[in-house]
């Protein structure tokens, strides 16, 4: 038993390593997942890699490639944060290129959700004779994916909520647009555009603030953006409709498309047909930003996965009231003086 739990702790120091790779591909590689790998020989890292960007080589390549004597290869254990694929994509079959280095022992974080690899891999690597061990530091795994989980398992995006408030409750003055976060924030809001793969707001909002709903102080890849028109009213120069950024305008009254503005007639608006919608164009996470009657409904219906509620110091008159989240919050992160209210839908 002792020397299991050993074995088990060494897994998981290494698996944990894998995991510190495949983030660092974050917002340049979705659709596909975040992975990493690490090759191993006698108890000492000799490779690693990671999937650096949508298209490239994946984890397990990089990894095997970044070995310099490629004889230790026979001897080592490979350890990877999701199962390798076994299908021909952009990119050749991990799993085939596993077993054609001579690795013979293999190390899983967790199973691809990918109906095209979902177990297959794994399978075709026992098959080749390699031992495989598999669900080390899974939950961890899952989760690091869990936009890419959540798309194949409840057929539908990943949702990320966020908003900025004041203290007592307001997202905006009197129903005028007001900038409410701490300018130290707006890198990190940012990042949270770059970390999924569309940003989703209301007509109202772009009337309002008219914003951008870009990556500018961040480095990475600007989502797409969705925006709520059902009357197709929204026209001028406006930011969204600058054909700079892929944009989809969901509404009740056409079907058409002009530069990389597309106007997506639905017959239904709401938060369960917008999801829908865009899970059948393979948006795997949203992040709605606003307004407050779009959020809302996104928590009222509980289609929701993620939230992030940015709330500053300052107490303003009157205004539209924010929206509720009624659980406690996994985390608060203070960032200058404004409270960062982390919360997780289960």
């Amino acid at each position: 038993m002792k020397l299991y739990l050993r074995f088990m702790q060494v897994d998981e120091q290494f698996m944990q390593r894998c995991i510190q790779l495949a983030e660092l591909g974050r917002g340049r590689v979705e659709p596909n997942p975040l992975v990493g790998a690490v090759i191993v020989h006698q108890n000492k890292i000799i490779g690693e890699g990671y999937h650096q960007k949508y298209g490239e080589a994946h984890a397990e390549v990089n990894a095997i490639n970044s070995v310099v004597d490629q004889s230790l290869l026979q001897d080592a254990t490979i350890y990877v944060s999701l199962e390798p694929c076994s299908h021909f994509g952009k990119t050749p079959p991990c799993s085939d290129l596993i077993i054609q280095s001579g690795i013979k022992q293999v190390v899983i974080g967790a199973k691809d959700p990918n109906p095209q690899v979902n177990g297959s891999g794994i399978e075709k690597l026992k098959e080749a004779g390699l031992e495989v061990i598999t669900n080390v530091l899974e939950d961890e795994c899952i989760f690091q994916n869990r936009r890419f989980y959540t798309y194949y398992y409840k057929k539908r995006p990943f949702v990320f909520l966020k908003w900025a408030q004041t203290e007592n409750g307001f997202v905006d003055d009197n129903g005028k647009q007001s900038w409410i976060s701490a300018a130290e924030v707006k890198p990190i809001v940012h990042e949270w555009r770059n970390q999924n793969q569309a940003i989703l707001v209301g007509k109202t909002t772009v009337e309002r603030d008219n914003p951008a709903l870009t990556v500018r102080e961040f480095s990475g890849q600007n989502p797409i953006r969705v925006i709520i028109d059902p009357e197709c009213e929204l026209s001028g120069n406006l930011k969204v409709l600058d054909g700079a950024v892929e944009t989809i305008i969901l509404n009740q009254k056409r079907e058409s498309s002009e530069d990389k503005i597309k106007y997506i007639k639905l017959e239904n608006l709401g938060v369960a047909d917008i999801l829908k919608k865009l899970y059948e164009m393979e948006i795997q996470s949203v992040m709605v930003e606003g307004g407050s009657y779009t959020l809302s409904q996104f928590i009222q219906e509980e289609l929701w996965d993620e939230a992030k509620v940015i709330v500053a110091p300052s107490e303003i008159s009157n205004g539209t009231k924010a929206p509720v989240i009624d659980i406690t919050p996994l985390s608060i992160e203070t960032i200058v003086n404004n409270q960062i209210y982390h919360y997780l839908h289960t």
